[in-house]
C-alpha cells in the first residue's frame, strides 16, 4: 500500500469520476485506474462500484475511506510541523482589516511589512470590508484573521477575539456650536440631529444603534462615511453630528472640530483581533496572529 495510491482513491471518490480525479492530479487516467486496481487486489476487496454513471464507493470502501484521509491528513501534518520546526513557513494568510483600522498607534502595515521580511515565502492577502462581513468570512474559512470594529466585550459564537482598541465613542460638530453645551452629551439629544457615522455592518455603527436604543430615540442618519476620519471632516463642515471614536484634542482643533463624549459608559468604540474559535488551521496564520497579540496586547474595558 502506497501513499499515492491513498491520494488516488480519495481524488476518485472526492470527482465521482477517474478522468476528473485524473486532470487534478495532473496524471494519465490509466495510471490512476491501474494504482487503484493495484490497491483492491492487495486488499482482496472492491473499493469503488464503476457501474452506474459516477464512481461511488462500495460498502468497504465507505468504511476505509476516513482512514484514507486521516492517512493523507496525517502526512500533511508531518510535512507542516517539519517547516515550522526548521522555521521555513510557507503558504498563505488572508487577512482582514476593518476601513481605518491601521493608525500611527496601531501599526498594521509595519507588523505586515516585518512578517513579510522574515517569511518572504508567504502570501499575504489583505482585503477591507464591513466587521460583519469580515467575521462571516471568518467562521466560512475565508480569512484566516480578521481586525472588525465589535459593539461588545465577548465574542460572537464560534470567534476569538481580543480587543485592542477600547475609547469613548464623542458626538462631534464644527466648533461652536451650541448643541455642544453639555458635557457629557446624553444620547437622546441626538435624535433631534441629522447624524454622520459609518455604514451598517460596521462595529462603530452597531455601538450607536445599541446606545440609540437603550435611550429610547431613534437615530436619523444623514450621511454615511468609510472611515472616521471623513466622518469628522463632514461634521467639521457643518453636516451633522458626526458619531466617533474620541479625538485628539490637537486634531480636533486642526479641523475645526468640537466634541463631547456620550453620557452612555457603554458606547465606546472597540477593535478587535478575531479569528476561529479554534485557532486558524494554517502553519503561516498562527504565525501571523502569535505576532499581532503580542505586538497588540489585550486592553481593559473601558
Amino acid at each position: 500500500m502506497e501513499l499515492r495510491q491513498l491520494q488516488y482513491l480519495a481524488a476518485v471518490v472526492e470527482e465521482a469520476n477517474f478522468t476528473r480525479a485524473a486532470a487534478r492530479l495532473h496524471l494519465a487516467q490509466p495510471g490512476v485506474s491501474a494504482q487503484i486496481l493495484q490497491l483492491e487486489r492487495e486488499l482482496g476487496h472492491r473499493l469503488l462500484d464503476r457501474s452506474g454513471r459516477t464512481v461511488a464507493t462500495t460498502e468497504l470502501g465507505e468504511a476505509v475511506l476516513p482512514y484514507v484521509r486521516a492517512a493523507l491528513a496525517a502526512v500533511e501534518g508531518i510535512r507542516q510541523t517539519a517547516d515550522e520546526y526548521a522555521g521555513l513557513v510557507r503558504g498563505q494568510v488572508a487577512i482582514g482589516l476593518v476601513s481605518g483600522a491601521s493608525t500611527e498607534e496601531f501599526a498594521v502595515a509595519e507588523l505586515l511589512a516585518g512578517f513579510h521580511r522574515d517569511h518572504p515565502g508567504v502570501e499575504i492577502s489583505l482585503s477591507e470590508s464591513g466587521s460583519e462581513q469580515m467575521l462571516a468570512a471568518l467562521r466560512r474559512g475565508e480569512l484566516d484573521i480578521a481586525i472588525v470594529g465589535v459593539a461588545q466585550q465577548e465574542p460572537p459564537p464560534g470567534i476569538a477575539f481580543q480587543v485592542v482598541v477600547d475609547t469613548p465613542l464623542v458626538a462631534a460638530t464644527a466648533v461652536g456650536d451650541p448643541f455642544l453645551a453639555t458635557d457629557p452629551l446624553p444620547v437622546a439629544a441626538l435624535a433631534d440631529r441629522p447624524l454622520i457615522s459609518l455604514p451598517r455592518g460596521t462595529g462603530l455603527r452597531a455601538t450607536l444603534e445599541h446606545a440609540c436604543a437603550r435611550a429610547g430615540v431613534r437615530p436619523h442618519i444623514a450621511f454615511e462615511a468609510s472611515s472616521p476620519p471623513l466622518l469628522a471632516q463632514l461634521a467639521a463642515r457643518g453636516l451633522g453630528v458626526a458619531v466617533l471614536p474620541e479625538v485628539p484634542s490637537e486634531y480636533a482643533a486642526v479641523l475645526g472640530l468640537g466634541t463631547r463624549r456620550l453620557a452612555d459608559q457603554e458606547a465606546r468604540a472597540r477593535i478587535a483581533l478575531a479569528w476561529q474559535a479554534d485557532g486558524p488551521q494554517r502553519p503561516a496564520a498562527r504565525e501571523l496572529l502569535a505576532r499581532l497579540r503580542s505586538a497588540f496586547p489585550a486592553v481593559r474595558p473601558g
